[in-house]
Parts: C-alpha cells; sequence; structure tokens
C-alpha cells in the first residue's frame, strides 16, 4: 500500500469530520435563529393512527430543538470533495503534490450527486414539518409524496445502472447472476427499503452512529476492490456523521431529520450497486431492517388481529417503553449496528 493510497482513502474522512465539527456552531445559531424545530410534539403512524405512548415519551423532547441537523453530513461531503477535487490544481510541493482527487466519473459522481438531491428532498420535507404541512399533526411531505420521490430517485439510479451494461448481483457463497433490465425495478426496491429504514431516527444518537458503520463497512468493501475512490467517498461520509455524532449523542443539541436520513439511505443504496454487494445489506444495514420490519409487522398485526406486537414502534421505542433508558437502547443500537456491518463486510470479501 503506497502513501498515495493512505493519503487519499482517510485525509478526507478525517478532514470532513473536522470541517463538520467546526461549522456545526455557526450552523446551529441559523437553526435557532429561524426555529427550525416542530412547534408540536408527537407524531402519527404509520397508519395514520394516533401514538399515545410515543406522544408522551417524547413530550418534551421535539420542541425546541432543531430538526435539520442533516444537513452538517452533506455540507461536509461537499465541502470536503470540493477541496480535494480543487487541491491537485493548486497543490505545490512534493507531498500537497500527491493527486487525492476522489471526484470520478465511474465511482462517485452518481453516489455524490444522489446524495445532494435526495439530501435537497429531506430539506424540504423538514421545512415543512418545521412551518406546517400536510403530514397530520407534524406537517411535511405526505408519505405517498415521499415514496413516490424515492421512486423516482431510485428509478433514475437504476436507468444509470442499466446504462452502464450488464449487472453483476454477487450473492455470498454463490455464482454471480447478471440480472439485465431487473436491475431498475431492483435498485427502486432497494430504495424504498432503505428509505423506510430511515425510522431509525427516533433517539438521539442512535442514526449516527449505525449509519457511521455501516458507510465504515462498504468504505471496507471498495477498498479491498481497489475502488479507492469509492471508497474514500464512503470514509468521507462516515467521517461527517461522526462530526454530527458528536453533537447528537444525548442530550442531541439537533437531530438528523430527513435533511440528512433521506440523503444517506439514498447514497448507501448507490453505494451498494456500484460495489455490486446489494445482498449483503440486509447484514450489515441490518439495524435500519429490523426497524422498519418493525414498523410493518405492527401495521399489519393492528390490521388483520386487531391489536398490537409491540407497545411502541419502531422497536427502539418499544424499548423505551419498557423502561430502558434512551442512551441504554442507542449504544445496544451500536453495537448491533458494528457487529452487522463487521460481519456483512467480512461476508462480501470472502462469499
Amino acid at each position: 500500500m503506497t502513501i498515495d493510497t493512505i493519503l487519499k482513502v482517510f485525509s478526507p474522512a478525517i478532514i470532513a469530520f473536522v470541517f463538520g465539527v467546526v461549522a456545526t456552531t455557526p450552523l446551529v445559531r441559523i437553526m435557532h435563529r429561524h426555529k427550525l424545530w416542530k412547534k408540536k410534539a408527537g407524531k402519527v403512524g404509520m397508519d395514520g393512527s394516533d401514538t399515545p405512548i410515543f406522544n408522551e415519551l417524547h413530550k418534551n423532547k421535539d420542541t425546541g430543538t432543531p430538526r435539520v441537523g442533516g444537513i452538517i453530513i452533506w455540507l461536509s461531503v461537499i465541502f470536503t470533495t470540493l477541496l480535494f477535487w480543487i487541491q491537485p490544481h493548486i497543490a505545490t510541493g512534493s507531498l500537497l503534490a500527491i493527486k487525492l482527487d476522489f471526484l470520478s466519473r465511474n465511482q462517485t459522481w452518481l453516489p455524490f450527486f444522489t446524495l445532494i438531491a435526495a439530501s435537497l428532498v429531506g430539506l424540504a420535507d423538514d421545512l415543512l414539518q418545521v412551518y406546517g404541512g400536510g403530514r397530520g399533526h407534524s406537517g411535511g411531505l405526505s408519505l405517498t409524496t415521499r415514496i413516490l420521490l424515492v421512486l423516482l430517485i431510485g428509478a433514475v439510479g437504476g436507468a444509470w445502472f442499466l446504462k452502464l451494461g450488464n449487472f453483476v448481483l454477487n450473492v455470498p457463497f454463490f455464482a454471480p447472476y447478471d440480472i439485465g433490465v431487473w436491475v431498475v425495478p431492483l435498485y427502486m426496491l432497494v430504495m424504498l427499503a432503505l428509505f423506510s429504514g430511515g425510522v431509525i431516527d427516533g433517539i438521539d444518537g442512535l442514526s449516527g452512529g449505525v449509519m457511521a458503520a455501516i458507510f465504515a463497512s462498504y468504505a471496507g468493501i471498495s477498498f479491498f476492490q481497489s475502488q479507492y475512490d469509492l471508497a474514500t467517498f464512503c470514509a468521507v461520509i462516515s467521517g461527517a456523521t461522526l462530526a454530527f455524532l458528536w453533537f447528537n449523542i444525548p442530550p442531541a443539541i439537533f437531530y438528523m431529520g430527513e435533511s440528512g436520513m433521506l440523503g444517506l439511505t439514498a447514497a448507501l443504496a448507490v453505494v451498494a450497486f456500484l460495489t455490486q454487494h446489494v445482498v449483503e445489506l440486509l447484514i450489515i444495514a441490518l439495524p435500519l431492517f429490523i426497524e422498519s420490519g418493525s414498523d410493518i409487522i405492527q401495521v399489519f398485526s393492528k390490521k388483520v388481529r386487531g391489536k398490537k406486537v409491540f407497545l411502541v414502534a419502531p422497536i427502539h421505542h418499544h424499548f423505551e417503553a419498557l423502561g430502558w433508558p434512551s442512551y441504554r437502547v442507542t449504544m445496544r443500537f451500536w453495537m448491533v449496528g458494528i457487529i452487522s456491518a463487521l460481519a456483512g463486510m467480512v461476508i462480501a470479501l470472502v462469499g
């Protein structure tokens, strides 16, 4: 491994973390100046029903805390990406003259611009929740609208991969499989599945720790596949997410919101397809699927059986309702997230 590769992969992640930490203070001032938080605590369930247990648990937590903290993540990624993009043109000296740019057409264009586009959609949703809208008493884009937007982004991304040529799906311990035009519906399905996992953003520090582990896992997969630009991009997102997490651990000074979660899940889908290790998402991003699965199980059970499986869904709120302190729920989810991310990376590399 050369010094060029080491600097290329790791130094941008450090810069993203440092920028995110430094930029947070002025950004938080702006958030408070414009009162970018929900004006009324509580939410409605996926099926439109009230959530009295959740509302009681979080009656003093939603108001007064900005919900657009995800801006820190993608602004850090944009700053770092552009900084290293111009670096080869302005650097002098033997060390600084090493080309560290990781914005490349075949590896990072699509995830970079997907992150930005999806994050802007998420920001719009958060701002509608802050200033009023149509999603129950919480405001924001309706669930149908958000699903359609996610599917649209997924269709565009899937078409991109179809245009690139035959897409080979790696299935652990089996021969790779060329799925042809099915890459488009598969991509849309993965986008929607990851988007539904965004419900993990419900307790201080929970989503940040899990998402940082997931992107670190794909950074490792990309690195061992010699996709160094993509590995760097994933490491940068991990570093930026850790900067967000620095201020999001209990007590959080802001929440991630759709401003961060939608962009992260959309970019994650791109990364998984670029590495051709999509199946391993089921393990690497296990906490996301546990969260969305618990929501689906809860709604299905209420509709079919007339009773709930969990005290509250998604499942992290169930543990809160059982009396677990929120920090215990967060840290145990971190443990599950780190182990599943490591396990998925190992399976991807040896399977």
